[in-house]
């Protein structure tokens, strides 16, 4: 039996009476944007639960004049150009939905007060010596409007580094630049890349967004209120915590108020609070805390109905991974997966500096891709491919002509493996292309990415930096192309079906032809940076406002300032947000995770797509009517 009628099966005989996943409301995401000509784009959210044959009406209000621009209802997208009045300093723009030629309600609103900025601007509340890193996002007060949460880092470093770390803080903000809350993890948390992985969503279905993370002794919440013990300094003389209790926090979104804590799964050691290094070598493969304090996070919809927290520890060798789900306000452990238990040994070693979340097996409930391995929802090892620990990873339906999800991965070392491309569902190895040293140093490819950015070809393509792995492949393996734009972060920006290029604080279109690229966007034009030192990644990446196109958050250089860029390009497309594509959605909440990822949905997006499948959610509560 070849591969395709292989997946076919697996994914039949994985298929069941699906339930609804409970999703956040969402409201019209209403935004206008200059596009330097002066004209002024309008988009706003297309939602999967809109009927079939719903159209829009557009107004524009200055002063106390309204104008209807449309003549008729506008039907074929979700995005409009106008012409900004040559005498207003201000404009509103209101969407209204029509379904058989009624205006309803449900629509919503954005006020235009500077014709030429190409860009949203969010004042912010920055601690002097702090900087923004990581973003999310999330509704946490149930409007329908999402708010954003900001990992703010001071002083860091990473793992394999001694030396003290300033306290990591965490702040929520309004669309409008409002301080919601700060959250102070304390000293007893190090500040890096690879520690402080919180998740954003609404982890009870009361259609508000929890804030949930690891937290320990001196963690101070939104209200004041002191996590542990506020006196402990837990921190040894070069600057690691490798003792003391650890915990999991749940805190509330609107206020950032903790909900409940409790203890962190797994402890470094079950034996002590206070291990000695030789008892951590042997659990964890070294005794100074650099293989232990490998934290990824995610969620997933493990009943395909509920979202669960999933807290990880590990990947080089050991690796656990807990999921939990908040009941009645309190943290349950659903499971927990331990690579250390006997029959679990071929799990070990096999997580990424990133994880991904997918319905592999196509039962509606979802599944944990922890680099090369794949765990069940039910918490039991589905497969490991053996292949072992990578920086980058990439899940969707990358080669649309057989069933199911593909992985494009990358393993950090030299072997026949540098990357490889598989069956999400079954691990099957598809193709691989083998990594060569060169030089003294390095440790294999450092970046890799899989996005259709060529129409000649079915499916994504997908490439490699570093590693001696030249060149672009198409999804079935075969070399496509000499040159290679950036490997880093990808964005759908224009108006066409194609990914463009985000690396740094840079949006380029990749001229597949003369394999060079075009700029579209530098945000540094506009005083703003790119975070993780050469990771160069943005605050978010994100179908956060307007049509299905994706904003990019950066911050100014200065701090001052979180600046959301959105398009201005029209385009013939119309589909319902990528925010309601269930696997996307949660591609957002882990993309702070790690080594940032772009995100994907859960079916092939590109050229010769078809119209994306109409998802399994239900919203839990209606969108209130309101800015925004």
């Amino acid at each position: 039996m070849n591969r395709f009628w292989l997946q076919v099966l697996f994914l039949m005989l994985g298929m069941t009476a699906r339930s609804q996943r409970l999703m956040e409301p969402l409201n019209r995401g209403v935004v206008a944007i200059p596009d330097g000509s002066g004209k002024i784009f309008v988009s706003w959210r297309l939602l999967a639960t809109d009927p079939d044959g719903i159209a829009f009406d557009l107004y524009r209000q200055t002063g106390k004049t309204v104008v209807k621009l449309n003549k008729d209802p506008l039907t074929e997208t979700t995005g409009f150009s106008d012409v900004f009045p040559a005498a207003a300093h201000a404009v509103t723009y209101i969407v209204k939905p029509v379904f058989r030629g009624r205006e309803l309600s449900g629509g919503g609103r954005f006020v235009l007060t500077d014709k030429d900025r190409p860009f949203l601007s969010l004042p912010l509340s920055i601690p002097d010596g702090y900087a923004v890193n990581d973003g999310s996002v999330g509704d946490l007060d149930g409007d329908g409007t999402y708010e954003i949460v900001l990992h703010v880092a001071g002083k860091g470093h990473d793992n394999s580094h001694a030396g003290f770390t300033d306290p990591p803080l965490i702040q929520a903000y309004k669309m409008d630049g409002a301080l919601l809350w700060t959250i102070d993890l304390g000293k007893n948390i190090r500040e890096g890349a690879h520690y402080t992985q919180f998740m954003v969503y609404d982890l009870d279905g009361d259609g508000k967004a929890e804030v949930a993370m690891k937290t320990a002794d001196g963690t101070v919440d939104g209200r004041g209120n002191v996590v542990g013990d506020r006196t402990k300094d837990w921190r040894n003389d070069k600057g690691y915590i490798l003792a003391g209790p650890e915990y999991l926090t749940v805190f509330n979104g609107q206020t950032g108020a903790v909900i409940h804590t409790v203890d962190f799964v797994p402890p470094r050691s079950s034996l002590s609070l206070t291990p000695s290094p030789a008892a951590l070598k042997k659990i964890w493969g070294d005794g100074y805390g650099n293989r232990m304090d490998r934290f990824l996070a995610a969620i997933a919809y493990l009943d395909g109905v509920h979202p669960s927290l999933i807290m990880t520890r590990g990947y080089y060798t050991r690796t656990v991974i807990a999921a939990w789900d908040l009941r009645d306000k309190k943290l349950q452990q659903r499971w927990v997966f331990d690579s250390g238990v006997r029959g679990n040994e071929r799990f070990a070693g096999q997580g990424n500096h990133n994880l991904s979340i997918a319905d592999v097996d196509g039962d509606g409930r979802d599944e944990i891709v922890y680099g090369a391995m794949c765990i069940d929802d039910n918490g039991r090892g589905l497969y490991s491919t053996g292949l072992g620990h990578g920086d980058a990873l990439h899940v969707s339906d990358l080669d649309p002509s057989i069933p199911g999800l593909e992985v494009f991965d990358i393993q950090e070392r030299f072997d026949d493996a540098g990357c490889s491309f598989r069956a999400a569902a079954t691990g099957e190895v598809y193709w691989k292309k083998p990594s060569v040293k060169a030089g003294a140093d390095g440790e294999g490819p450092g970046r890799g990415l899989a996005l259709d950015v060529d129409p000649r070809y079915p499916g994504a393509e997908c490439w490699v930096a570093g590693a001696g792995i030249t060149g672009m492949f198409d999804c079935r393996g075969n070399r496509i192309a000499d040159r290679t734009p950036a490997c880093n972060m990808g964005v759908l920006w224009d108006g066409d079906l194609l990914a463009e290029i985000l690396n740094g604080t840079n949006i380029d279109k990749w001229d597949y032809a003369r394999q060079s690229v075009n700029r579209l966007l530098s945000a540094a034009r506009y005083q703003c940076r790119s975070n993780n030192g050469t990771k160069a990644t943005p605050v978010l990446v994100g179908d956060i406002l307007g049509d299905w196109r994706e904003e990019v958050l950066y911050s100014t250089v200065d701090n001052k300032e979180l600046r959301i860029f959105s398009t201005a390009v029209p385009t013939t497309h119309r589909f319902y947000t990528l925010m309601q594509d269930p696997q996307y959605r949660l591609s957002i909440a882990w993309q702070n995770v790690g080594y940032n990822q772009p995100p994907h949905t859960g079916f092939f997006f590109g050229a010769g797509m078809k119209q994306p499948p109409e998802p399994d959610i239900k919203v839990v509560k209606p969108v209130k009517a309101g800015a925004q």
